[in-house]
């Protein structure tokens, strides 16, 4: 009998397999979806962003509502309106769901649109609901929003802000694939290019909330549990740990980071076959959970430093409990 556990790595792989040379990638989309977060992937033009996307709804059999962010988009066109509807002769109004709708929703170039039309999303990412028209409406209990954003096109872009950027459960960046994944990637396409009968493995959508239970028990021993507050607590207070640090953190990760680093983290060793999380664990998630939740100071942007160099230096010098 398959477990839940083997079902979930059969996902990764058959995502994988369409989503060659992002196997880090990929591990951290079945994490956020794990976890019930929503995440924001970051990376250059034809890294396989909305590829990984459609090909997990593909696996999972779930229902992606793709949503193209551009700066004339409306709320309404996000979470949906009301509109009239004749029914046996009389006019009534009626609620016609946006794209939020969906299991998997792919906000695609999120930063392209203006601020009242990011808020859109805010309700959906925390509540799991839809307010419209003073009517609450509930989203699919199996719900991902997975945003993306572009890194270099910043003319008519509207950059993130931080409250929003906290309700990510992790930033993932995208490289561009080496050599020899460049050369898989080639072939798989010409073998797209031909009709074919698909091998691919459908996942039940059950197995997903049972996972979420099992990680939901998985132990964390105390010193781990110390060891990532120790992590979040340096971006808030640097100077007692160096003060290079001190000088690059202009503000530090909220509460959510902890949360976010803890449900993180016992995904991430359950995932690894093991009923318990341990310090590598923390270490594994740290950079895409924290990333986007700290400020850097005007010297270190002028340095040249990166959100990721702080973390691996807050990572180099806390000690675990």
């Amino acid at each position: 009998m398959t477990t839940t556990l083997e079902s979930i790595r059969t996902l990764r792989s058959q995502v994988e397999q369409s989503v060659i040379g992002q196997s880090e990638v990929v591990e951290k989309i079945i994490i956020g979806l794990l976890c019930n977060g929503n995440l924001l992937l970051e990376g250059l033009p034809g890294t396989a962003k909305t590829r990984s996307v459609k090909s997990l709804a593909s696996v999972l059999q779930a229902d992606l509502g793709r949503i193209q962010f551009t700066p004339d988009l409306l709320p309404s066109d996000v979470t949906g309106t009301e509109v009239y509807h004749s029914d046996g002769g009389e006019q009534q109004l009626t609620f016609q769901p946006g794209p939020i709708f969906a299991n998997l929703v792919l906000a695609d170039e999120i930063n392209r649109a203006p601020a009242k039309v990011q808020a859109a999303l805010l309700e959906a990412m925390e509540e799991r609901q839809v307010t419209v028209a003073g009517k609450t409406y509930a989203l699919p209990e199996l719900f991902m929003v997975l945003a993306t954003q572009n890194p270099i096109e910043q003319e008519g872009t509207y950059p993130l802000p931080e409250a929003q950027m906290d309700r990510f459960l992790m930033k993932i960046n995208i490289d561009y694939p080496d050599d020899e994944a460049e050369l898989e990637i080639i072939q798989m396409i010409r073998e797209e290019e031909i009709p074919q009968s698909s091998n691919q493995v459908i996942i039940p959508q059950d197995e997903i909330f049972t996972a979420r239970e099992e990680i939901h028990n998985l132990h964390v021993a105390q010193n781990v549990a110390k060891y990532m507050v120790a992590i979040v607590m340096a971006t808030r207070d640097p100077l007692r740990l160096s003060g290079e640090l001190g000088s690059w953190i202009e503000v530090g990760s909220s509460p959510r980071a902890s949360i976010a680093l803890d449900k993180c983290t016992r995904a991430h060793a359950w995932l690894s076959g093991r009923d318990y999380a341990d310090p590598d664990d923390v270490r594994a998630i740290a950079h895409a959970v924290l990333r986007h939740r700290m400020i850097l100071s005007y010297e270190a942007v002028a340095e040249g430093i990166s959100t990721d160099q702080v973390v691996s230096e807050i990572l180099e010098v806390v000690a675990v409990a």
